[in-house]
């Protein structure tokens, strides 16, 4: 992973962690949204700008991969280097989380 990719990923965003984390299935915007407002209970929700922003960041950068285009809409999927960067986060939330409870990180 390159010195950009890690400057602009590490640590995330909240958004662009829940994009990532649902890119583990193939997925368009739209479901995005959806499956971020349900799975934190409508505490965080993406807007249309914000969303596609994202993605087309993240593809970009080479994050997440167009798979193809149904109904007008884009499917898309997480990379390698996507899952290398969402796995470095995961890390440090779960770090966060062990030190918040007193407990000291011994990595995965």
């Amino acid at each position: 992973m390159d010195a950009h990719i890690r400057k602009v990923y590490v640590p995330m965003t909240e958004t662009g962690f829940y994009i990532l984390y649902c890119l583990q299935e193939e997925m368009h915007g739209y479901n995005i949204g959806l499956r971020v407002k349900v799975m934190t209970c409508g505490e965080v929700t993406i807007s249309p700008g914000t969303m596609y922003g994202t993605l087309s960041k993240m593809e970009k950068d080479g994050l997440i991969s167009f798979l193809r285009e149904e109904d007008k809409r884009k499917i898309y999927q997480i990379t390698d280097l996507g899952r290398d960067v969402l796995n470095l986060e995961l890390a440090r939330i779960e770090r966060l989380y062990k030190n918040s409870k007193g407990e000291r990180y011994n990595g995965r």
